[in-house]
């Protein structure tokens, strides 16, 4: 595997950091991936599906959402609307430089910011979920965003992952805006959705949610005693040779 640090404008004038991932020989066939809150390009869980994939003949983009990582930017002052912007923002720099993503792949949060951007990316056939919320808001409930101290003093400091992090009121009015049972059933590609059952952060019930709405075609993968981070590799391998084989079908 070929791996070099690449860098890009998100269109808001801020410069955000990415890594391509591509098989010995390169190939014309590109996968976009985008990661889970506040986690990076470089979680173990996004390297392996990278790895898996690139073994298959698959190049894979990945990158720091903006004020994540390497990346530029105050992350107080982003959403899940500059989330799915950063992916177009990708997208287009992709098919601008190398070759424009034909898949979306998006992990927790970063699932449901594929399922909104994907419809202003053309190019993408195939979409993969994997352990995302049907609705981003879920994450209201799961920082315990609603109300209290944010509403009074506009912003508040969460601990993920023992990191402090700023949310402000703005990122809650986002979270509850999206409208994603209408993104979903109009979706327009194919969809295959991963999720465990023994998921603590993100329940199953969202996996049931986002199949329920989709349109056919669309699969389901139960990641059977996985966690949510996909913390063991051989969970994580598993999840990118199955993408592999499944996008063959509409790449």
């Amino acid at each position: 595997m070929q791996s070099e640090k690449i860098q890009f404008d998100n269109g808001r004038g801020q410069m955000l950091v990415g890594r391509l991932d591509q098989p010995e020989g390169g190939t014309d066939v590109m996968a976009l991936f985008a990661h889970c809150f506040t986690c990076t390009k470089n979680l173990k869980a996004i390297a392996h599906i990278s790895r898996a994939l690139t073994d298959e003949g698959i190049a894979v983009f990945r990158f720091d959402f903006t004020g994540l990582g390497e990346s530029e930017g105050d992350f107080s002052d982003t959403n899940f609307t500059s989330n799915s912007e950063d992916l177009i923002a990708a997208s287009t720099f992709l098919e601008e430089t190398y070759s424009a993503p034909r898949i979306l792949i998006g992990h927790s949060l970063g699932g449901a910011a594929v399922l909104q951007a994907a419809h202003s990316i053309p190019s993408a056939r195939a979409v993969a979920t994997i352990a995302a919320p049907s609705e981003p808001s879920h994450l209201n409930k799961l920082l315990n965003l609603e109300g209290g101290e944010l509403e009074k003093a506009g912003e508040v400091e969460v601990r993920i992952g023992g990191r402090p992090f700023k949310i402000r009121r703005q990122f809650v009015s986002d979270l509850n805006q999206a409208n994603m049972k209408e993104k979903i059933h109009g979706l327009g590609k194919a969809l295959i959705i991963f999720h465990s059952p023994h998921d603590r952060t993100v329940g199953i019930d969202n996996a049931a949610y986002i199949f329920q709405a989709a349109q056919h075609p669309k699969s389901f993968i139960s990641l059977d005693r996985a966690d949510h981070l996909l913390m063991e590799e051989a969970d994580s391998r598993y999840v990118g040779s199955i993408i592999a084989a499944w996008a063959r079908r509409y790449i």
